[in-house]
């Protein structure tokens, strides 16, 4: 009988010891990986937004949506709301995010024009108020880990749902135009992949506020891929390079050189 409870309690063991492991492996691979390359993924986006001096019709709200998720996870995973460094690894990507994400709604701003930087300003300033307000209460209205996780945790669930499905605001543009063009493609696909894989770090570790924006993230991401492969055949319109620039100006200065002797050739001053 001792022997059966002992065998029982090793094999216990075994499971949590390999599913601890399994969910450090999901971890790694989530935070320090698909997560990094989703934060990262607009850097392709800005370089061409500063190479022409114009955010041109892309979207800030995914950026702005991002910095709210960011804001809220961190401050999620600090040991002032979750269980001492339970949750270290959120920290660290999220933290990383809210650098990147800061940096990209600057950028914006800076490349924008006067009315959308109003606009745009707002609604970081807001973002920033609301998640003041949250870390304020709970901080101080609530005195215990379980509440404060409940709290930070339910309205860090939207606001992530909202981040994952924020690259669907130029779905409309999407189809009626029948080209991606403004709708980043890696954007697409890491969040696809980031949510998937935070989608099992939450399960795995029995927390369902990390697992539930993802159930939603994961399919939404699915979605932006179809319809980028549905219409990627017509997507971007690449910039005239600088030799066909210079041969069509060299042929529409023969052009116009042809027509003028044909002018002069058919004036009949000239002729007399």
């Amino acid at each position: 009988m001792i022997q059966n409870q002992h065998i029982n309690c090793l094999k216990s063991s075994l499971v949590y010891t390999y599913l601890s492991s399994l969910r450090m492996v999901v971890c790694i691979l989530a935070g320090n990986a698909a997560s990094l390359l989703l934060y990262a993924a607009p850097i392709l986006t800005f370089a061409r937004v500063i190479r022409r001096k114009s955010t041109e019709e892309f979207s800030c709200i995914p950026y702005i949506l991002a910095l709210s998720n960011c804001l809220l996870y961190t401050w999620y995973g600090l040991p002032i709301v979750s269980y001492q460094w339970e949750n270290f690894p959120v920290v660290t990507i999220n933290g990383l995010g809210i650098l990147l994400e800061c940096s990209f709604i600057a950028m914006y701003l800076w490349f924008s024009p006067t009315k959308t930087k109003i606009k745009v300003g707002a609604m970081a300033l807001g973002v920033l108020a609301i998640f003041t307000i949250i870390a304020v209460v709970s901080t101080f209205i609530f005195h215990d880990h379980h509440h404060r996780k409940v709290l930070v945790g339910s309205i860090g669930l939207v606001a992530s749902i909202a981040m994952y499905g924020s690259p669907l605001v130029v779905v409309k543009q999407v189809i009626m135009t029948k080209s991606v063009e403004f709708m980043p493609f890696y954007l697409s696909l890491f969040s696809f992949l980031a949510s998937s894989l935070w989608m099992a770090y939450g399960l795995l570790g029995c927390d369902l506020f990390l697992a539930s924006p993802n159930l939603v993230g994961s399919p939404l991401g699915a979605l932006q891929l179809i319809l980028y492969c549905k219409y990627r055949k017509r997507g971007v319109m690449d910039e005239p390079s600088k030799w066909d620039l210079e041969n069509n100006g060299d042929q529409d200065k023969s052009k116009q050189s042809q027509l003028a002797v044909n002018d002069h050739i058919a004036d009949p001053k000239c002729r007399s």
